[in-house]
């Protein structure tokens, strides 16, 4: 008997082998991550490293980051998953430890009109499983990854609400630019048309060329209300990521912008701990991973120790007083005989989840790469288009100078000095446009790469 015993515990263990393996973290990356055009060297450094103080030195854009960490509603609620994940572990842990009652039981009875006799007992039971095949273990290690994976939401809550705050921030700088070259514009247009009415009078003008340019000036002044508008809507997208109500913002000019900012993406394998996105989709394939585990578990008995200790005055048809201290202890093994298919195809699933989990994982690195790769390259290029388009804006100026002079000797006509000016206008909004691109940039590649982090 005893090496049948023996015989089918070792056969148990050997066979249970695979839910005591351990999740081993995730060490490589696709090659080329980052792509072919982006040069690789082995240097750490990373704009991802940089605190978020550093990067943004505005005092005025770090006080409504401050503001966002601290009102932001979706940051609020990272942090209460966290305190749900927590209070998950904990359970899991306690699960660990014997299970405690106080039951206490008492009964009148009488027969026959007979004095009422009185029984009672006053048990204390305690229960413990004995986890020899991991069934507990497994729990509490998925617990422990779904509590770090609610810890990396948080940091992809707060990368993103600080993202989203700097460009919000930069939007509205870039539209308030806008709106003073389109008014700066409008206000010389006025004094042309004003100009060209008293020279009309004089004869020197007809009265289609003062209508045509008072059609361009209208046209500009409704473009000033369409940004106008821009920045009311801007505005109250700010308001609503700090958590207030619609308001004005005090802000800077983005002529004074500066970002203190050495544009590195560092090696790709930092994606596997910087970024909390892909932290987090790792920690759902060790999640899965051990649920596999518990998977395999089920088809292993459940080991259980119980016991009581207390008083009672019933000791089998009698009943004495006072009561006697009464101790029992029971061993329980439970092995489920008509379920293996429903094991099985459980077990299925959760392998299917590990397999969905993991390829996951491999799509929020590849995700990841590509960002990186999109961001660089919209830095890359908008900061090469800063020159040229300085040398567009002077080469209109230029011509709009020249035309006016022709203008006003006679040798050319009013729609080649507004056309002159239209160009000039269009190519100052596309210079400030072009500013606020190489900014967001920045600021995409510093998210792409994971800064903001605590």
């Amino acid at each position: 008997m005893r090496k049948a015993l023996l015989m089918i515990c070792t056969a148990v263990m050997i066979n249970s082998c695979g839910i005591y393996t351990k999740y081993e973290p995730q060490t490589t990356v696709p090659d080329k991550l980052y792509g072919d055009s982006v040069v690789i060297g082995t240097d750490t450094t990373s704009l991802g490293n940089v605190e978020w103080r550093e990067l943004f030195t505005d005092t005025l854009l770090q006080r409504l980051i401050e503001k966002g960490l601290e009102n932001n509603t979706d940051y609020k609620s990272a942090q209460l998953r966290i305190e749900e994940a927590e209070a998950t572990l904990m359970a899991a842990k306690l699960a660990y430890l014997p299970s405690f009652a106080f039951a206490p039981q008492g009964s009148v009875s009488s027969f026959n009109s007979q004095k009422a006799t009185y029984t009672y007992q006053l048990p204390i039971t305690a229960s413990w499983e004995v986890d020899i095949f991991g069934r507990i273990r497994n729990a509490k290690q998925q617990a422990k990854a779904l509590y770090a994976q609610s810890i990396d939401y948080k940091q992809a809550v707060r990368t993103q609400l600080i993202a989203s705050i700097a460009n919000t921030y930069y939007t509205l700088l870039m539209l308030d630019a806008q709106l003073e070259l389109t008014e700066q514009t409008v206000f010389s247009w006025e004094e042309t048309v004003t100009a060209m009415r008293a020279l009309m009078k004089a004869g020197q003008y007809n009265e289609a060329a003062v209508a045509q340019m008072e059609a361009s000036l209208y046209s500009v002044r409704a473009s000033a209300l369409d940004i106008k508008e821009q920045i009311n809507q801007a505005e109250n997208s700010l308001s609503i990521i700090l958590g207030e109500t619609p308001q004005k913002h005090l802000r800077g000019k983005l002529c004074q912008l500066q970002l203190n900012c050495d544009i590195a993406v560092g090696v790709p394998l930092q994606m596997l701990s910087n970024r909390p996105d892909v932290r987090s989709a790792e920690r759902s394939l060790e999640s899965a991973f051990y649920a596999t585990n518990q998977a395999r578990s089920a088809f292993y008995p459940q080991i259980i120790l119980s016991g009581s200790v207390g008083w009672t005055n019933a000791v089998g048809s009698a009943i004495v007083n006072p009561g006697k201290f009464l101790a029992e202890a029971l061993g329980s093994l439970t092995l489920t005989l008509f379920n293996r298919g429903q094991n099985i195809a459980q077990l299925r699933i959760s392998k299917a989840q590990q397999e969905e989990a993991r390829l996951s994982f491999q799509q929020a690195l590849l995700n990841a790469g590509g960002e990186v790769n999109d961001a660089l390259t919209a830095y890359q290029t908008s900061h090469a288009k800063t020159s040229l388009f300085v040398k567009q804006i002077d080469a209109l100026q230029t011509a709009l100078n020249s035309t006016k002079l022709l203008m006003q000797h006679g040798n050319t006509n009013y729609l080649e000095v507004l056309t002159a000016q239209q160009s000039l206008l269009n190519a100052e909004l596309q210079q400030v446009a072009n500013m606020f691109a190489e900014v967001q940039s920045v600021i995409s590649l510093y998210q792409a790469l994971g800064g903001g982090r605590d």
